[in-house]
C-alpha cells in the first residue's frame, strides 16, 4: 500500500513539470540551503542523538505563498556496520524550515544533500 502511494506520488512530481509546460505555467525551483547543523549528545535511556538544522528557502523566483516537499539524502556511518544511505522527506516554505532526525548513539550522519525539490509556478 505505502508502495503504490510513493510510486503515485513519484509519478505526479515527475509529470508536474510536463503538465506545467503544457498549460503555459513557467516552473521554478527555490533555492535551498542547510546551515546551523547540531548534532546532540545521547538521550538516556533512549540512547537517541537528534540530528536538526535549519533549511534556508530562496523562493524569490516562485510565485507568493507556495510551499513543496524535498529530501535531504544521508550516508549514515554506524559502528560495527555498513554505511547506509537513505533519504527523508520534509516540507519547504519560505523563508526557511526547521528540520531533525533520530540517530542512534552508534551512528552518525557522515554526509548529507538536498535533492528532489518540487518545483513551484514561477513569479511574473
Amino acid at each position: 500500500m505505502i508502495r503504490s502511494l510513493k510510486t503515485a506520488l513519484l509519478a505526479g512530481v515527475i509529470a508536474l513539470p510536463g503538465i506545467a509546460q503544457a498549460s503555459g505555467i513557467k516552473v521554478c525551483k527555490p533555492k535551498l540551503s542547510i546551515h546551523d547543523i547540531q548534532f546532540s549528545k545521547f538521550e538516556l535511556p533512549t540512547l537517541v542523538r537528534k540530528w536538526k538544522a535549519t533549511v534556508s528557502v530562496d523562493a524569490s523566483r516562485c510565485a507568493a505563498n507556495v510551499s513543496g516537499h524535498f529530501d535531504i539524502g544521508f550516508l549514515r556511518a554506524k559502528e560495527n556496520s555498513y554505511d547506509l544511505e537513505f533519504r527523508e522527506r520534509f516540507v519547504w516554505l519560505a523563508p526557511s524550515v526547521q528540520v531533525g532526525l533520530d540517530f542512534w548513539a552508534d551512528e552518525v550522519p557522515e554526509r548529507f544533500w538536498i535533492e528532489n525539490i518540487t518545483p513551484c509556478p514561477c513569479a511574473n
